[in-house]
């Protein structure tokens, strides 16, 4: 019999298994999307609350990543390393029910076309990120969604549009992880442990960013890869840091405009 190890492991080679059978296609529309909108010189800008929060910083800034996306990150709804007393979990999981807040945060910026939103919820239900999806649908910006699509689906809308994030999204990428997340039944505990969203988002978000190399490169922009030392040696990865850095000042100047 599996050990509670093995079990997670091998429900995590499932949900890698599944995003490669039934989500390539919509792993390259959404690369056009990001593509079209950094080629033009737009920001493809991310969103996410809790933990879901990884996953933008997954995407840019780190080894094997470029500019032309944006984070829209706020600690309120993010920072979880306090669970308990001020700024912790249960101030942050009240907030991302709270209406009109997305629109308070993107009043922050100025968002017009070329470019694109990324939005990463598990659950795609709460009302902080449809919002932000609603937001940016009406500021003209195609929106793409990760989520649990089972979870999703399987979940009653919360915003008072009655709207999830996969009603409103141009491209929905599937992190084909089961409804509730955790994944591993330990004999004698009640309780699943073992979340798998992390997996299948931190595999979509990186096959995407793949794929948008791949399509920037093929228009005769290839990016500013972060490159570590270990391929390209320290002297010219760290001017590769710096290019990559500048790039990223001179492309979100207009944001904050």
């Amino acid at each position: 019999m599996k050990n509670p190890a093995q079990l997670y492991l091998a429900a995590a080679a499932t949900i890698l298994e599944r995003i490669q059978a039934t989500q390539l296609d919509a792993l390259a529309a959404a690369a056009d999307i990001c593509a079209h909108t950094i080629a033009s010189g737009g920001l493809v800008h991310l969103f996410a609350t809790g933990h879901s929060r990884m996953f933008v910083e997954e995407m840019f800034p780190r080894h094997g990543s470029f500019p032309g996306f944006h984070s829209i990150v706020e600690l309120s709804l993010t920072n979880h390393n306090q669970v308990v007393g001020a700024n912790g979990q249960r101030q942050a999981m009240f907030l991302e029910h709270v209406e009109g807040l997305g629109k308070v945060i993107l009043r922050n910026f100025v968002l017009t076309p070329p470019d694109s939103f990324l939005i990463f919820s598990n659950s795609g239900v709460n009302e902080v990120v449809v919002e932000v999806a609603l937001e940016a649908k009406r500021l003209g910006l195609p929106v793409i969604a990760v989520v649990s699509v089972e979870h999703c689906t399987a979940s009653s809308p919360k915003h008072s549009s009655g709207q999830r994030l996969i009603d409103i999204a141009d491209v929905v990428l599937d992190n084909c992880t089961p409804a509730g997340d955790a994944m591993v039944h330990v004999e004698g505990l009640n309780d699943p442990v073992g979340p798998g969203s992390t997996i299948g988002a931190a595999a979509l978000t990186n096959a995407l960013k793949c794929l948008i190399a791949e399509k920037l490169t093929a228009l005769g922009e290839p990016p500013i890869v972060l490159t570590s030392a270990y391929f390209i040696g320290s002297q010219a990865s760290q001017a590769q840091f710096d290019a990559a850095y500048d790039d990223y000042r001179r492309r979100v100047k207009r944001v904050y405009g």
